[in-house]
């Protein structure tokens, strides 16, 4: 099964962030773009791939215990980019130090449970994917502005999260992938 650890921002959040949204699918050629759905909007920590069921228990535990050791840190989703012309957006604000430690924390706890993970050599980004560019010739850069000054409100991180990936159901158009969380660990306990 097709895992990765995430932070998941609660449903207030989550409403601050469909508002701006909506106002973005309102930009010139926005129709052109894959629109991720509310229920995709996670902050990834560590993305793990396929990972074998035998391999769950000792993950379950080390994940467990890289959230012991993590204290709960504040964040907002704020501002936001691209990437290239591929992918648009939302950033974080707040303890990202917090952020970035609970993600090597969480990719640390991955490697030494067995899961074979390729190593990333790019500095962790936080950030929650709005839309995905599949055409060319669309410049991205109006969505990124559009996002640079929003600011939602703060909240407490208190988990880490196990998130499984389904695929979206091939050959039929339109389809996004779903995701499911499988398990959750207090920060801090």
């Amino acid at each position: 099964m097709r895992l990765f650890a995430a932070v998941l921002p609660p449903a207030p959040v989550l409403e601050e962030l469909a508002a701006e949204v909506a106002q973005l699918k309102k930009l010139p050629a926005a129709d052109r773009l894959r629109w991720t759905g509310r229920g995709g909007w996670h902050f990834t920590l560590a993305f793990y791939g396929e990972v074998h069921e035998d391999i769950l228990p000792e993950l379950h535990e080390r994940l467990g215990r890289a959230a012991h050791r993590s204290a709960p840190y504040e964040l907002r989703i704020a501002g936001g980019g691209r990437f290239s012309d591929r992918v648009v957006w939302a950033g974080a604000d707040g303890d990202r130090p917090a952020m970035r430690k609970l993600a090597d924390s969480a990719a640390a706890a991955a490697r030494r449970a067995g899961v074979s993970m390729e190593e990333e050599h790019r500095p962790y980004t936080p950030h929650l994917t709005l839309a995905r560019n599949r055409v060319a010739n669309l410049d991205l850069a109006p969505y990124a502005i559009a996002l640079k000054d929003f600011a939602g409100a703060s909240w407490t991180v208190e988990a880490l999260s196990l998130m499984r990936s389904h695929p979206p159901v091939p050959g039929v158009a339109g389809t996004q992938p779903r995701y499911e969380e499988i398990a959750s660990w207090p920060l801090g306990h």
